[in-house]
């Protein structure tokens, strides 16, 4: 073929199902293109034509062939222990009959032969039984595939068996999800555990191997965040092992911590004889603890004497509020303070309170002598007759004016009832002047002009 007639290559390998960017062989000087020689064949591309659901089926492209190797593994494993079960029945059967030999010899040879095979008849039926017993609780279905292979399943559980989100049809019960048929919480958290088969999924989480698997992913995270190279995916025996190594290590560091304090404290624990303290403090007492810490059985909570806290020392005091008292004030005994949650001051805070106190007492002497002679006061001049005006009456022209004034304001207010006010204050202590001016404008019910006023 010359190069004028070589097809169009899309690789410089040959390759029609990639281009030369995506090529993964070694570059070539001159493309397959130009030379037609060397020409790589093309990739075999599968495509799936997938529904809705097959886009999400967890079990897309899983053979179920291979799991004929576990069925004969597990059949092989059964084989050989029915086939060991029946060598130690053989063994007993030749120990008993041996012995029945020694004790009746006259026993005939045809009548041995038929007990041999009888009882080799009963073994074989327990055998048969004990098979039975150990697979009564999980019977054995087959499944059908649609490629035409069949395989052995073993069910969870017996139709007898009540579902687990039946144990409880409260409307508050655990929330089962029906997608993954699990259910967390304990759906009768009050039922003896004894009783139980059942106590929600969270109980496999928080025990056996899975908390050993959760403190493996915290350590395989926390080495990862602190520089090492280290994944649980990618290299579980590498993360597996590093945990190993630092589980020792945090041992050894322990005990190493342990033998310093040791050395340094000594151990009270090892000392022959203990001290009374310890020994007059030990009880036979048996207590019962949850999870949670707290108190099953075995001894009752006592009661709070009281709702404040004792023996709380706050803000560096060493006295408790209350512990002294002066002048009806409660306070500290320790600074002699009456204001609560103040800071301490010690014996200086006591120092300035007591200067503070003779200081406040000097003064309170000083304003008690200066009371001693009072400063005359003005005395006020007040009215003290009715409708009979004194004789020897002597009154100021400029406060009679104001007082008049004020009076004919009050009239016309009397008389306009939108001035009127709503709150009315009184004084009792009228002078001279306002009582003259009130004389002077009441109105006489006997005097003739009083109709002309209006």
């Amino acid at each position: 073929m010359t190069q004028n007639s070589s097809p169009l290559f899309a690789s410089c390998c040959g390759a029609m199902t990639h281009n030369t960017k995506s090529c993964v062989e070694r570059p070539r000087k001159l493309g397959a293109k130009w030379t037609n020689m060397h020409i790589a064949p093309d990739e075999k591309i599968e495509t799936f034509e997938l529904d809705y659901d097959g886009k999400r089926d967890r079990w897309n492209g899983y053979d179920p062939a291979t799991y004929a190797r576990v069925i004969e593994r597990y059949e092989a494993r059964e084989e050989a222990r029915r086939k060991y079960l029946k060598e130690q029945q053989l063994k007993k059967l030749e120990k008993k009959n041996k012995k029945q030999r020694g004790e009746n010899e006259s026993s005939d040879d045809d009548e041995y032969e038929d007990e041999d095979a009888h009882a080799l008849k009963v073994d074989e039926a327990k055998v048969d039984e004990s098979k039975q017993a150990d697979f009564a609780k999980v019977e054995k279905r087959v499944r059908t595939t649609g490629g035409g292979s069949t395989g052995t399943v073993r069910n969870l559980r017996i139709r007898e068996d009540t579902a687990k989100y039946l144990l409880n049809l409260d409307v508050n019960s655990p929330y089962y999800d029906p997608k993954t048929h699990s259910m967390r919480e304990d759906p009768l958290p009050d039922a003896d555990p004894n009783e139980k088969f059942y106590g929600g999924d969270n109980q496999y989480r928080m025990s056996g191997q899975a908390l050993e698997f959760k403190q493996l992913n915290i350590h395989a995270w926390e080495a990862f965040e602190k520089g090492q190279d280290v994944h649980i995916q990618a290299a579980p025996s590498q993360a597996e092992l590093l945990y190993k190594n630092f589980k020792i290590m945090k041992e050894k560091l322990k005990s190493q911590t342990k033998d310093a304090i040791i050395q340094k404290y000594g151990n009270a624990a090892a000392q022959e004889e203990l001290p009374k303290e310890l020994l007059l403090g030990q009880t036979e007492r048996q207590v019962e603890y949850d999870r949670a810490g707290r108190i099953i059985k075995g001894l009752e909570a006592s009661l709070p004497k009281s709702k404040y806290e004792e023996d709380v020392y706050i803000n560096n005091h060493t006295s408790i509020w209350g512990s002294w008292w002066n002048d009806h004030q409660w306070g500290y005994k320790c600074c002699k303070q009456t204001i609560r949650n103040s800071y301490c001051t010690g014996a200086a805070g006591i120092e300035a309170a007591e200067a503070a106190a003779d200081l406040m007492k000097a003064n309170i002497d000083r304003k008690v002598a200066s009371e001693d002679t009072p400063a005359p006061a003005e005395e006020k001049r007040l009215a003290t007759w009715g409708t009979d005006v004194p004789d020897d009456l002597v009154l100021d022209q400029k406060k009679l004016d104001e007082a008049l004034r004020k009076e004919d304001e009050r009239k016309r207010e009397e008389k306009d009832e939108r001035k009127r006010k709503y709150n009315v204050r009184w004084n009792d202590e009228v002078t001279p002047e306002e009582m003259e001016a009130y004389r002077v404008k009441k109105i006489h019910h006997d005097d003739p002009m009083k109709d002309f006023l209006h």
